[in-house]
């Protein structure tokens, strides 16, 4: 069998999101972000899709509960941050056989190690039924995005980061990609926005929303911090031969003095509902539409993610979709 990563925007059975728990992973933060993932929540099961927040104690729980509807499906688990596009399962397919990929994690880089972390995927997948196969080497799953045809795109930053595979190289990891989840052509950007913790996910800058067409930010406003890093990412697409679209940036955004990663990129597509990051910016409007003009085929919609981006991530970190097996 040849197994692939079916990409995103194929159908799905249900979508797993984390639920924060953790105030110092959230200084000042905590209320309002558990207050905007829930939000997420319930507008993908309001949508008609499954949803699985993971809560990590009773009171946790309790705080969830006050906070999103009867179809959102409470599961309490151990995991630490509540990212699990990197933590957990990575779902290939094959004809209709699925199975789930695990790899080695190290908490983005050594950075953040949390209880749960490295035991919550293969957790997933169990709950799944579905067949684990661990991998020997270190990926988070925010790190790649696939069009579904073989096609990965990916940064160097992050995937030739020695805190990662020091002992790797290029053409290993194209190999692994390859071997584990069915990427055999790789396009590789350079560098990730600005101050991600993650070291350059690509799922901040590109992401693919249909096969041979990636999305990349536009700079906006003369002050927009990651506009060299848009242009050589524009630059390197065009070069590999992917059709380029881009979406407005939401410029500069900036806490405590801290320029953030802040991206519309970080959007989660679901079976009928697309969610787009908005940060209080004058191009969120703007941002949500471009996205919208890509997805005709389900509704797309823009919800506060200002807070959860003050732990890390957006709601495509957050979450982890099961997909059915033929697509």
């Amino acid at each position: 069998m040849t197994y692939r990563m079916p990409p995103e925007w194929a159908p799905q059975d249900l979508l797993w999101i984390g639920f924060p728990h953790e105030a110092e992973e959230w200084p000042g933060y905590l209320a309002r972000a558990q207050q905007q993932i829930a939000g997420f929540a319930n507008a993908v099961a309001d949508s008609g899709q499954e949803v699985r927040l993971l809560v990590r104690d009773a009171a946790n729980e309790a705080r969830a509960r006050e906070l999103v509807s009867a179809a959102v499906t409470l599961e309490r688990r151990i995991y630490g941050d509540i990212w699990l596009r990197d933590t957990g399962p990575l779902v290939v397919a094959d004809g209709g056989a699925r199975k789930a990929k695990r790899f080695g994690f190290n908490g983005w880089g050594g950075k953040y190690r949390m209880p749960g972390d490295q035991t919550i995927g293969a957790q997933l997948a169990a709950d799944a039924g579905l067949p684990l196969e661990s991998s020997d080497w270190i990926l988070e799953g925010g790190a790649v995005d696939g069009d579904g045809t073989g096609l990965a795109v990916t940064t160097e930053q992050c995937l030739l980061n020695p805190n990662r595979n020091p002992g790797l190289t290029r053409e290993d990891i194209e190999q692994r990609l390859a071997r584990d989840l069915g990427f055999e052509r790789v396009l590789w950007l350079g560098e990730g926005l600005i101050n991600d913790h993650t070291d350059g996910h690509v799922d901040n800058l590109a992401r693919f929303v249909a096969p041979g067409v990636l999305i990349l930010p536009r700079a906006t406003g003369a002050d927009d911090p990651n506009a060299a890093i848009y242009a050589d990412a524009k630059s390197r697409a065009q070069t590999f031969g992917v059709t380029v679209k881009e979406i407005p940036s939401p410029g500069r955004i900036e806490r405590d003095g801290r320029i953030e990663p802040a991206s519309y990129a970080n959007f989660a597509v679901t079976t009928h509902l697309v969610v787009v990051p908005t940060f209080g910016s004058p191009h969120d409007t703007d941002g949500v539409a471009a996205i919208a003009d890509l997805f005709p085929d389900r509704a797309t919609i823009g919800l506060p993610a200002d807070a959860v981006l003050a732990g890390g991530g957006g709601f495509h970190c957050a979450s982890q979709q099961l997909p059915v097996g033929v697509w």
